[in-house]
């Protein structure tokens, strides 16, 4: 299983993520073939190497040219850069909607803005729908968070990890006047993620940064047991400050050892709530990403029969998952506790069977296979194709996977 381990030890932007990974080996003309079909007209993608207090890495550029009056005028947009056209979130899920990207990569894409306009709505008060992006809406902003997914995709990777994130220190000039570093937006997006302050005069993680660490993150903290295959070096616009302004990223694989990370169980009791929003509030969890959600009848006070709502999510998701709780079910209160969690290496196979191919997900300790399942969703739709029970197509999909010839890959 192909890892990312983010190393910002001076922070983060969104165009330093896409830099790093560049040179740790993702292609950029592939890169700019996606960017391409999100139709943004006149820009143009370049990257170079270029030197931070003696060390090198890749350096991210997003140029943007318009035609005014019969002639072109050229513009490199960085952060903070001006751009007129404004977007919400409805016009930039569309772009991405009507992309055709991996998809993978496309719905990585998707919940980094949904998590960056939820957090823009809460610092401003307003609801996500009414959200004007100014610098999420950027041409610039749109590149680096849809470039950044491509890129994790085109270098096949499965998890990410990211240390602790600097968020560097004073204050900030902005269209709200003067404000404390991290900005009200970034603050919101880092609720839960571990954080630590700098020497760094300024903003040292940008709002994209902070949505694509703490949206794709699984979990933070030091580098996990791996097997390094390369690594990257992405470069910001900064040239001096106490620490060169770059961000270090490492890919490989991950090994036995690095299958723990730390998750947080969240439960509620309910017995006043009806299954039938017990079960929308479950779904409703899932589909916001958290890694489970179930609930378990009980019988509470008064002998009265009740559901125990349970959640397991990351770290940084906490505070999202809480609120979620509270507005989509009676409690009025929760616990939650934080576990270390021990997992298989998890790798997926596809083979041949007579309904089609099939995915089977294989788990891995110690380089032995313990367990192989195939993937429900395939089996579903191979038998509503083949007119088959889902039963028979997962029996013969086992089968083939255990037999374990050369037909069967």
């Amino acid at each position: 299983m192909a890892l990312a381990y983010f190393d910002c030890f001076a922070g983060s932007g969104g165009d330093m993520i896409v830099a790093s990974l560049i040179d740790a080996g993702a292609d950029l003309d592939a890169i700019r073939a996606e960017i391409d079909k999100l139709r943004l007209p006149g820009v143009h993608l370049e990257a170079e190497t270029v030197h931070r207090s003696g060390m090198a890495g890749v350096q991210f550029h997003v140029h943007e040219h318009h035609k005014h009056e019969g002639h072109e005028h050229g513009h490199e947009h960085g952060h903070g850069g001006h751009e007129h056209a404004h977007r919400h979130l409805g016009d930039i899920l569309e772009l991405i909607d009507a992309a055709d990207l991996p998809p993978r990569a496309a719905d990585r894409a998707r919940r980094v803005f949904g998590r960056l306009a939820d957090a823009e709505a809460a610092a401003h008060g307003i609801a996500v729908e009414k959200v004007h992006f100014h610098e999420v809406g950027a041409v610039d902003s749109i590149v680096d968070i849809v470039a950044a997914c491509v890129a994790l995709e085109l270098l096949d990777i499965d998890r990410i990890v990211c240390s602790p994130i600097a968020v560097g220190s004073g204050r900030i000039h902005c269209a709200h006047g003067e404000l404390p570093v991290p900005a009200p937006a970034t603050a919101r997006l880092l609720v839960g993620a571990p954080t630590h302050g700098t020497d760094i005069v300024g903003e040292a993680t940008t709002p994209t940064a902070a949505a694509i660490f703490t949206t794709l993150a699984e979990s933070f903290g030091p580098l996990p047991a791996m097997h390094v295959s390369a690594l990257g070096w992405g470069a910001g616009t900064r040239e001096a400050g106490p620490v060169p302004n770059l961000l270090r990223v490492f890919v490989g694989e991950a090994s036995d050892a690095a299958q723990a990370d730390t998750v947080v169980e969240l439960s509620a009791n309910l017995d006043d709530c009806t299954g039938e929003v017990v079960g929308a509030a479950i779904e409703k969890l899932l589909a916001f990403g958290c890694l489970d959600a179930w609930a378990t009848p009980a019988v509470m006070k008064k002998s009265r029969p009740a559901w125990v709502l349970s959640v397991l999510c990351g770290p940084a998701d906490v505070a999202a998952v809480e609120r979620m709780l509270f507005a989509e079910t009676t409690t009025f209160g929760l616990r939650k506790h934080t576990c270390r969690r021990a997992k298989l290496l998890r790798r997926h196979e596809t083979i041949e069977t007579p309904y089609g191919p099939i995915r089977v997900k294989i788990g891995e300790r110690d380089g032995a296979a313990l367990t192989a399942s195939p993937e429900f969703d395939d089996c579903r739709l191979a038998a509503e194709a083949h007119h088959a029970s889902v039963r028979e197509v997962y029996a013969a999909a086992q089968a083939l996977y255990r037999e374990g010839g050369p037909a069967a890959r």
